[in-house]
């Protein structure tokens, strides 16, 4: 039952939304015509600098890359609460909105959540708004949800301008959130929604190693690194069936590179690949699998392989208690919609599900798209329910949360039992999942010696 004071104070909220909402909506406009990938979203965050900074916030600027954060204090005792919003886009040359030079476009929503998260910070800086709230508002702009474009980000890696491919791990690493008690992030969909959680994901980048030759005049002198990724791509294939249901294993590689002319024997060819799960430890046995269907293909036809596994994101485990606020929320908020709770766990992947592993977490949906997410139809058709409406409610959710001395929040703080006990404990487990080199040893006068993690 909504008490009758978050009815009166959330009218409040809503009118100082409603007060923003052309800046909303041109935000939406602008971020969509100006999609940038992660780590690559100069512009982006330039534009959300902007205009956080036209509303009066000091900026937390990430130190070497995109994304910022501010920090709101009621200078009343209570926790401090997390809302993101992600600033990159995703990679579809054939959308008839992408960007002509870089296939980058919002296909995936993400210019909504910026627009939302600027139509949260405008309203909380409305006279006497943080009167309704106590402890700590934190509003955070963070790059590089989509992990995609392996080899830039290994690039960004080797020279040492980040640790981890994921932006919200990245700025997890950093300790930009270490004063963070629960945080919540609010994605687009095609209606408003909340399910239990989603799978997690390792990265790879797979290189199968041949030997050159000429393809017409002495292809017998060469080993063919593209029919080997032909065949390790089958040998993946033949294997599916053998994952669990219940463990939502995916597995989607793809070829980057495979040949450099077409009158020579490849010698090298590039994929890249997730092995998406339910948990870590179906993560883990599904990718032993897929490294030992990578590896005989390169003992098939005498070439070698190097994996490179690389940490994706931790399945994302929605707090039953958080889920519950955004259901009331909602209810609260924009009654005008539907809401609805799911019990199942989707099969895309999020880096929201590292901050799930050590503080409760929340990650709902908005309506307002339509098409295929990730595909060449999808479109924010109604800009109003994905952002503005989509604002309305995560004011709800922070108002159920840190009104009344923070009671609601801090029953979840105290309840949520983390999968890991500090982040340090999680990095640590996380840094065991990298690993990279050639598989395969040939030297070996008893036979050729195969390493699969």
């Amino acid at each position: 039952m909504i008490h009758i004071f978050l009815v009166v104070m959330m009218k409040d909220l809503n009118l100082a939304v409603e007060k923003y909402r052309q800046l909303i909506l041109d935000a939406e406009r602008y971020l969509w015509k100006h999609p940038e990938t992660g780590y690559k979203e100069f512009e982006t965050s330039a534009y959300m600098e902007k205009k956080f900074k036209e509303l009066g916030y000091e900026l937390v600027l990430a130190e070497g890359i995109t994304g910022f954060y501010t920090v709101l204090d009621t200078k009343k005792p209570g926790p401090v609460i997390l809302i993101l919003a992600e600033l990159d886009s995703i990679i579809c040359p054939e959308h008839p909105d992408a960007n002509p030079q870089t296939g980058a476009v919002h296909s995936c929503g993400h210019n909504a959540q910026c627009a939302a998260l600027l139509g949260i910070a405008a309203a909380l800086k409305e006279p006497g708004m943080l009167d309704k709230f106590c402890g700590k508002i934190k509003l955070c702009a963070v790059p590089a949800e989509e992990l995609l474009e392996i080899e830039y980000r290994k690039k960004l890696e080797e020279e040492g301008k980040i640790k981890y491919f994921g932006g919200k791990s990245e700025f997890l690493f950093r300790g930009y959130f270490d004063d963070v008690d629960l945080a919540f992030m609010v994605h687009t969909a095609r209606e408003f929604r909340v399910q239990k959680g989603s799978v997690g994901c390792q990265a790879k980048q797979i290189i199968y190693k041949g030997v050159a030759s000429h393809a017409g005049g002495s292809p017998w002198d060469g080993r063919n690194a593209l029919y080997a990724a032909n065949c390790g791509l089958n040998a993946v294939n033949a294997i599916r069936e053998t994952f669990q249901e219940n463990d939502i294993i995916r597995v989607h590689p793809i070829i980057t590179s495979g040949g450099a002319m077409v009158n020579a024997i490849p010698e090298k060819t590039v994929l890249e690949s997730y092995v998406r799960g339910k948990t870590y430890d179906a993560i883990c046995k599904a990718n032993k699998k897929v490294n030992q269907a990578l590896c005989g293909a390169a003992l098939s036809l005498d070439t070698n392989v190097e994996i490179i596994d690389i940490p994706g994101y931790a399945p994302l485990v929605n707090e039953d208690n958080l889920i519950q606020v955004a259901e009331e929320a909602a209810a609260l908020a924009i009654p005008e919609y539907s809401f609805t709770v799911a019990d199942f766990f989707g099969s895309g992947s999020t880096d929201m599900g590292d901050l799930s592993c050590i503080m409760p977490v929340v990650h709902p949906y908005a309506g307002g798209c339509t098409g295929k997410g990730h595909g060449n139809d999808y479109q924010i058709i109604d800009p109003v329910a994905a952002c503005v409406s989509s604002a309305k409610m995560q004011l709800g959710m922070l108002l159920i949360l840190l009104s009344d001395s923070a009671k609601r929040a801090y029953t979840i703080i105290d309840e949520f039992e983390p999968l890991f006990a500090s982040k340090e404990e999680y990095f640590a487990f996380v840094d065991r999942l990298k690993t990279s080199g050639d598989r395969i040893d040939y030297s070996n006068p008893n036979g050729a010696v195969v390493t699969l993690d």
